[in-house]
């Protein structure tokens, strides 16, 4: 990732820590502020392979820690669920005069809940989300429950939340308490995409129904089947920061050359960053991401440029089934084809014209499912060698190279 450490004031002045994940590019189509959950972190890895998601899409993503939470400044226990807002509102200005207001606004579990309640106040928002959010801020006053007499009696208590000890006073109890419910998501007035698991242990998915039923349209609500609270499983994780991007690229502002469905030439631009081999590519519109193994000094973050020609040549094959069957009447549900590859020794190949050296060999699988005859198969088998991609594989081919300003 493409991270920079920044640092804000809050609004008493005390430093908050944040890291802004830029795309590789370094020319991010938005912005996202994302607000982790109670007594989280920034470094959660959740909210770091969401960021990465995101970051794919060509979306900036500031994620920061709380007063007194984290690498940042100031007092746990003397902060409350007001000041959290406080401190959303504070990152949000410190994006704007960075000349990358927020266009996202993302919420985990009591950040989700302090993200409604901010939403208002950050004027360049053109999108919000909730991950796991509860439907009333008080919620979380069950963690330290037990805690409650020796809160009222000495007006703090240590309390063990995820294993870890906090400080907290009564003040943040009874600010949590004096916050408003879902009513919040009636006035937010942004389009909304509530994410919650069904499994949820920590925040019953009940809350995610209230928040979506008090919202205003446009709302959208999608479950996380088998996902923790936490989004512990990197998968889960990944998945919501897929589902953010494509989400909101509705209601984004992108320029043309990004929202609309072809680039403004027929140029694929990639760009590989100072560091690893993690390379983002634009393609008509579309953003992808190419990689290398981690034990030749990549991240694995996305397939290898070999891994995305042998895509290219499955799926072209695919394409290019399903186009004959369609045209032929013939009833061929799916085309699935798989591509290896392998760099072979020239004398091993007994087709080749090439007696010395090496070269590439791609072994290509298809399976077809459908009501198809034998004469059938054996005419889809031939086609799959007509398909451009393969063609321009086995044909001649020019690459010309030529120096541009950068």
């Amino acid at each position: 990732m493409n991270s920079q450490k920044v640092n804000f004031e809050n609004h008493t002045g005390e430093q908050l820590a944040g890291i802004l994940d830029l795309p590789d590019d370094g020319t991010p189509v938005a912005t996202a502020l994302f607000a982790h959950c109670f007594t989280c972190s920034k470094d959660l890895k959740s909210v770091t392979r969401i960021s990465q998601m995101l970051n794919q899409a060509g979306i900036a993503v500031l994620r920061f820690d709380f007063t007194g939470l984290g690498d940042s400044d100031g007092d746990f226990s003397a902060t409350n669920f007001s000041t959290s807002i406080d401190d959303i509102c504070a990152a949000a200005r410190y994006l704007t005069d960075a000349g990358m207001a927020p266009n996202i606004a993302i919420g985990h579990s009591l950040g989700g809940a302090a993200i409604l309640m901010a939403a208002p106040h950050i004027a360049s928002l053109d999108a919000v989300v909730t991950i796991g959010a509860p439907g009333q801020a008080d919620h979380v006053t069950r963690l330290f429950a037990g805690q409650k007499q020796e809160l009222e009696s000495r007006g703090e208590a240590v309390v063990s939340i995820g294993g870890r000890p906090f400080r907290i006073r009564q003040q943040l109890v009874d600010d949590l308490n004096e916050q408003s419910g879902p009513e919040r998501a009636e006035k937010l007035r942004l389009p909304l995409l509530v994410l919650h698991s069904p499994v949820d242990e920590i925040v019953s998915i009940d809350n995610a129904a209230e928040i979506f039923t008090r919202a205003m349209h446009p709302k959208s609500f999608v479950s996380l089947d088998k996902a923790d609270h936490l989004l512990s499983g990197e998968a889960d994780a990944r998945y919501v920061g897929s589902l953010i991007a494509a989400w909101s690229a509705r209601y984004l502002a992108m320029p043309d050359d990004q929202s609309a469905g072809t680039d403004a030439t027929d140029d694929i631009i990639a760009a590989t960053g100072p560091e690893g081999f993690r390379t983002t590519i634009r393609a008509h519109g579309h953003r992808l991401v190419a990689d290398e193994p981690r034990n030749v000094g990549g991240s694995d973050a996305g397939p290898t440029p070999y891994g995305l020609l042998g895509s290219a040549l499955a799926s072209c094959t695919s394409m290019t089934l399903q186009m004959y069957a369609r045209r032929k009447g013939i009833k061929l549900d799916t085309a699935s084809v798989s591509v290896s590859h392998e760099k072979i020794h020239a004398v091993d190949c007994e087709q080749c014209t090439s007696a010395t050296g090496k070269i590439d060999r791609f072994d290509r699988h298809v399976t077809l499912t459908g009501e198809l005859s034998a004469a059938e198969r054996e005419r889809l088998f031939e086609i799959a060698d007509m398909c451009p991609v393969h063609r321009t594989l086995t044909g001649e081919i020019e690459i010309r190279t030529f120096a541009t300003a950068p």
